[in-house]
């Protein structure tokens, strides 16, 4: 049978699904292997150096940087609270003598008699890794994380910003054609995941952000509401990072475009569990997509788990999306894969796939054109 291989993204009401939660820096990994945990539970810990602070000791006390060892009222190596006297100048008959303080509260690490620069600093920082992901710990990476593994109904979306959050499934549209608007968003809404269905406008986004919810999802967003929520353009980069309070996650694309029904429904049939979400997205090298997580009550038998099939291969059946226009955002399914190549009307050759559109109607489309949709 005719096979070709595309990008994907995963839709499955169940599949075995495993993440890796790993930590900046050598600490402490808290659990073992087999142990059961919460999405929010901790599961390493370890402390980040503080910051360095540089400070031009020798000018601020009117010394040569030669003299600064001397006028140290304390060694490298010690550690200092707010307002300790790290230096005092001798003075004149022990008069006029001049005294800093240390901005922070830390360490001194270095003085040099060189530059009259002594580095201080400042407390380690705690840093904390969550399961995420509610399950099972399948594997302890010495030192360094852990790997979790659970059955999972999954959703991947298209685009995203945000970072992890944490929240119960509540939907507020209807239907998958109604967009999510500011006057959706109630106040019992706090803390939880928001499923809309068409486009987010970007009040309905200012309203969550009030709110406290945790994560906002729907099918599209328009570019300008979402350049106004960040205050600049986002451009070609990994998102994930931003600070606005909700995450956001959009499963179909720029506009508006309404969720795919198959989605919709999957997210809908959850409403009252506990999910997780993260909205950070890479669409260069190494891809990243935006998902939603939602652990299942029961294990998956094990007939469930996995058919067998390839990920990424596209066949005869694949459920497929058209990622360019004239049909952008079209869901259908793969008819036929021919194996010759195609004139296209730009006068190029390629490989292309026949697509029986959710409407009934057929199109013929490049491959790179489509993307797989996985469940």
């Amino acid at each position: 049978m005719a096979q070709a291989y595309t990008p994907g993204l995963m839709v499955s009401r169940g599949c075995r699904w495993r993440c890796r939660r790993l930590l900046p820096i050598s600490g402490d990994v808290l659990v073992n292997v087999g142990d059961r945990v919460g999405s929010q539970e901790v599961v390493a810990r370890t402390l980040m150096p503080g910051n360095a602070i540089p400070v031009n000791l020798a000018k601020r006390l009117g010394i040569s940087p030669s003299e600064l060892s001397r006028s140290m009222l304390r060694p490298t190596g010690e550690s200092v609270n707010t307002g300790d006297v790290l230096a005092r100048t001798k003075g004149f008959f022990g008069f006029f003598q001049t005294e800093f303080p240390s901005p922070v509260t830390g360490t001194i690490e270095a003085v040099s008699k060189v530059t009259g620069q002594v580095i201080l600093r400042g407390q380690p920082i705690a840093v904390q890794v969550l399961a995420y992901l509610a399950g099972t710990i399948v594997e302890v990476i010495p030192r360094e994380g852990v790997v979790i593994e659970s059955d999972v109904a999954l959703v991947q979306g298209i685009f995203g910003v945000g970072g992890e959050a944490y929240g119960k499934i509540c939907a507020v549209v209807a239907s998958p054609d109604d967009d999510l608007t500011e006057a959706a968003i109630k106040a019992e809404h706090r803390g939880c995941i928001v499923i809309g269905g068409r486009r987010i406008t970007g009040e309905a986004v200012r309203r969550a952000i009030e709110v406290g919810v945790a994560a906002v999802v729907a099918g599209g967003i328009d570019d300008h509401d979402l350049r106004e929520i960040l205050g600049y353009d986002l451009g070609v980069a990994v998102t994930g990072t931003e600070k606005i309070g909700t995450t956001i996650v959009v499963t179909e694309g720029f506009g508006d475009i309404a969720m795919a029904r198959r989605t919709f429904d999957l997210l809908t049939s959850h409403v009252g569990r506990e999910a997780s979400v993260n909205g950070a997205t890479q669409i260069r090298a190494g891809v990243l997509r935006p998902e939603i997580i939602i652990p299942l009550p029961e294990p998956l038998p094990s007939s469930a788990r996995g058919n067998g099939r390839v990920a990424g291969a596209l066949v005869v059946g694949s459920p497929i999306r058209i990622i360019r226009e004239p049909n952008f955002g079209a869901l259908g399914s793969v008819t036929k894969l021919p194996h010759q190549q195609v004139l296209l009307a730009s006068e190029s050759l390629a490989r292309v796939v026949e697509v029986k559109l959710a409407d009934g109607s057929a199109v013929v489309v490049p491959r790179a054109n489509v993307e797989l949709i996985e469940g």
